[in-house]
C-alpha cells in the first residue's frame, strides 16, 4: 500500500533534500542513500523527480563538474576518474558518453598527468615508472607519449 503524503510534509523533507544538495553537489544516487531510510520511497521518488525538473540534480552536469575538479586537483588516469564517478553512483552510460564526446581532452590530460607523475617519482627508472602508472590505469600508449615528451 502507497502511503499518501500531504504537501507540508512534501515541502519539508524537499528543504531538507535541497539543503544536502545545496551543500555540496549530489548525484541523485547519493541522494537516494542518504535518504531511503528517512523518507517515504514514493514522497522520495517525487522529490527527487521535482529536484531534477527545477535543475537542481543534473547527473550529466555532475560529470562534467566533478571530473574538471579531478583535472584540476589531481593526477590521475581516466580509469581512476570513472571509477570515481562510478562510487558516486553516476550511471555507466552517462559516464561513457561524458568520455567518448570530450575523448580527445581526457586524453591530453592523461598524457599530461603521466609526464607529470613521471617527472616527479621516476626520473631514474623508466620500467618501474611504467608498471607504476599501468597499475593506475594509465592506457600504455598515453605512457609512452609522456616518456617520449621526457626524452625530448
Amino acid at each position: 500500500m502507497i502511503k499518501m503524503y500531504n504537501i507540508e510534509e512534501f515541502d519539508k523533507e524537499k528543504s531538507r533534500v535541497l539543503k544536502f544538495i545545496l551543500y555540496k553537489k549530489r548525484t541523485k544516487y547519493e541522494i537516494e542513500k542518504k535518504f531511503e531510510k528517512v523518507i517515504e520511497k514514493n514522497m522520495l521518488d517525487d522529490i527527487i523527480a521535482y529536484l531534477e525538473e527545477a535543475g537542481y540534480i543534473n547527473d550529466e552536469e555532475y560529470i562534467e563538474r566533478a571530473v574538471n575538479e579531478f583535472i584540476a586537483l589531481k593526477n590521475l588516469s581516466i580509469k581512476e576518474i570513472k571509477y570515481k564517478l562510478i562510487s558516486k553512483g553516476v550511471p555507466n552510460n552517462e559516464i561513457e558518453d561524458y568520455f567518448y564526446n570530450n575523448k580527445d581532452n581526457l586524453e591530453e590530460y592523461e598524457i599530461n598527468s603521466a609526464y607529470k607523475i613521471l617527472l616527479k617519482k621516476f626520473s631514474d627508472n623508466e620500467q618501474t615508472a611504467q608498471e607504476y602508472l599501468l597499475k593506475k590505469g594509465y592506457k600504455k600508449e598515453n605512457i609512452n607519449e609522456a616518456i617520449r615528451k621526457i626524452k625530448e
